[in-house]
């Protein structure tokens, strides 16, 4: 089992910056792949972004490239999203995600997070 803990959300302009965590325990995580992902209210469950720990591959969305960064912080076993020059469209649930393989399907990854909420007000 793996357990995720995401955290960082909140309420920002357009414009602003917010930066989310996701606190990975349990299983060896340095296994995985690790994906944000968003949904908002009415809509499916969208991938933003994505990162190997070994090795520190990484894959964004086109929504989510020049805005948005994903790294890892392999001594804290902790995955951050950047994200900069936030916009009203952006406002949903992110999820972190841990799977075998770094994709974009969410069916792919077998773990969640309980998700944070990011609110963009414009």
């Amino acid at each position: 089992q793996v357990q995720l803990v995401e955290s960082g959300g909140g309420l920002v302009q357009a414009g602003g910056s917010l930066r989310l965590s996701c606190a990975a325990s349990g299983r060896t995580v340095s296994n995985y792949a690790m994906g944000w992902f968003r949904q908002a209210p009415g809509k499916e469950r969208e991938f933003v972004a994505a990162i190997l720990w070994s090795g520190g591959t990484t894959y964004s969305a086109d929504s989510a490239k020049g805005r948005f960064t994903i790294s890892r912080d392999n001594a804290k076993n902790t995955v951050y999203l950047q994200m900069n020059s936030l916009k009203p469209e952006d406002t949903a649930v992110y999820y972190c995600a841990a799977g075998r393989k770094l994709v974009v399907s969410a069916t792919a990854y077998a773990y969640w997070g309980q998700g944070t909420q990011v609110t963009v007000s414009s």
